[in-house]
């Protein structure tokens, strides 16, 4: 009898052993899952913090966002590049060096963040399927934005002068490396130091890329017409031996020597070019003196004023949606509802830091995709939370119906958000403007983002605060 009550005794010792044991696995998981939720939100709330700091003008990480013409002010122009003349296989590479042409042009304007693109059509009809976009932040004098960037690309050839050289080291050659050279005497030095010769690249006919033996050394090939080649003719027979420098648009590309007497018009520039330098170089030379004719065919001027406001008014809006959204979540879903706004809260958080980090130009289109994209974000929450109402009318417990709900729903958020996905890829590859483009990066990201936080940080959030049991509060609708 003493061995029978033994045994039950030890049963219900083992029977009480595994209950504490089964009952601290689900208190020490419970733990973890509100630890993770709490660090979770801490992090975004530094995330926060860090996006306040990089406001301040006086602190050290100060970041500001980089916005649009629109938004910021300023002078938009729209060219159409007219290749008619153009071979087919050239057309790339000459809008290539247009654009890279107009940047010198703005960049010594001193335009600060300026922004050269070419666009390409394809609707379009052959006339203005090439064009090319000036946008000048900050600029209001449109009429001086027009002349500084539709000046004429020009290449030159000029001769070093060797008595300008010569003198000037001599004036300063008993500084100690302590004295500084007055900046006035180097200014005057740089502007004389090289005399045009009046070569320049009206004269050139073609420039091409040559490969030297033994080992194949990239060099670049000058041809001049017939004009250009008499006055090359005559300048390296009068400067043998002396620096040869070409420059485009007053920036100098490079300064051969010349070697010997060239009567046929055609030259070699040698030297450690790689492939690329001296194909860019070969571009440069042949765009540069045959630029691509472009007509000004829009023009548009944006004040600070509208800027600002078009700022003010967008994130207003975006304020409302937020609200608005926010309540209906939290009166119909309830806790979910709390837990729905922290996360949609922390997309708008991310967003932003993106805006900052990647950096993406904010403009007006911009804004409209990030509201647009908060919607999403909300559809994927929603989809969550009802396929938990399911899980837990089918008597499942709350955690466990985060879970399944969460892998069920996950098809229809990723079915879905992929289709968006797919038409910001298109809307940013083939449309030719720029303010769609500007929209459909904005959504993409934004769409992105909110897949994030749907399935990872609602579902951990979600999972901090859920109870053992259901109850009132996280019910949903006006059932329990």
């Amino acid at each position: 009898m003493e061995t029978g009550n033994n045994y039950i005794i030890e049963y219900k010792a083992m029977v009480c052993l595994l209950f504490f044991t089964q009952t601290c696995r689900k208190l020490i998981d419970t733990m973890k899952k509100r630890l993770f939720a709490l660090f979770t939100f801490l992090l975004f709330a530094l995330g926060g913090w860090f996006l306040v700091q990089t406001e301040d003008e006086t602190n050290s990480r100060y970041r500001p966002f980089k916005y649009g013409l629109d938004l910021q002010g300023g002078v938009h122009l729209g060219y159409k590049a007219d290749v008619s003349d153009i071979a087919e296989e050239d057309i790339a590479g000459a809008m290539i060096s247009l654009k890279e042409t107009i940047e010198r042009r703005v960049n010594l304007f001193g335009v600060s963040e300026p922004l050269v693109q070419t666009e390409t059509s394809l609707g379009s009809s052959d006339a203005n399927k090439h064009r090319l976009i000036v946008e000048l932040p900050g600029v209001t004098d449109l009429n001086q934005a027009i002349e500084a960037i539709g000046a004429t690309p020009i290449l030159e050839f000029r001769l070093l002068d060797r008595d300008v050289q010569n003198a000037f080291f001599k004036k300063f050659e008993g500084l100690t490396d302590d004295e500084l050279i007055p900046e006035e005497e180097v200014v005057t030095f740089t502007e004389n130091l090289y005399v045009s010769t009046g070569l320049t690249g009206a004269l050139l006919d073609r420039a091409l890329v040559q490969f030297l033996p033994p080992n194949n050394q990239p060099a670049i090939s000058l041809r001049f017409n017939s004009e250009g080649k008499d006055l090359f003719k005559q300048i390296t027979e009068e400067n043998t031996g002396e620096i040869l420098a070409i420059f485009l648009d007053g920036i100098l590309l490079t300064q051969p020597v010349i070697q010997q007497v060239i009567t046929n018009g055609e030259a070699q520039i040698t030297g450690q070019f790689s492939v690329e330098e001296a194909q860019t170089l070969v571009r440069d030379l042949n765009f540069g003196a045959l630029p691509v004719p472009v007509e000004l065919i829009e023009t548009q001027v944006v004040g600070p004023t509208l800027g600002k406001e078009i700022i003010e008014k967008g994130v207003f809006a975006l304020l409302i949606g937020l609200g608005a959204i926010c309540l209906f979540l939290i009166f119909w879903y309830r806790v979910w509802g709390v837990v729905a706004t922290i996360a949609l809260s922390m997309y708008v958080l991310m967003m932003l830091l993106l805006f900052k980090f990647l950096p993406v130009t904010i403009t007006a289109s911009g804004i409209a995709g990030l509201i647009l994209s908060l919607g999403m974000a909300v559809d994927a929450n929603i989809l969550i939370f009802e396929r938990v109402k399911e899980e837990l009318a089918g008597g499942a417990n709350p955690r466990n119906a985060i879970k399944a709900g969460t892998d069920r729903a996950w098809s229809s958020i990723r079915d879905g958000n992929l289709s968006s996905l797919i038409s910001a890829v298109i809307l940013f590859y083939f449309s030719g403007a720029s303010i769609v483009k500007g929209f459909a990066l904005v959504f993409a990201l934004g769409v992105l983002v909110s897949m994030f936080t749907a399935i990872v940080v609602t579902k951990t959030l979600a999972l901090g605060v859920v109870p053992e049991k259901k109850n009132l509060l996280f019910g949903t609708g006006f059932k329990k």
